[in-house]
């Protein structure tokens, strides 16, 4: 159970720092253009 929480959460912090990756491309691209 405590594996399970720990993997679903490591899962969960990946995909939001995979979003806030994408956010910031997003923006240094806009100021790039």
């Amino acid at each position: 159970m405590s594996g399970a929480s720990c993997a679903g959460y490591g899962v969960n912090n990946a995909a939001a720092v995979l979003v806030l990756f994408i956010l910031l491309v997003i923006i240094l691209m806009t100021f790039a253009i």
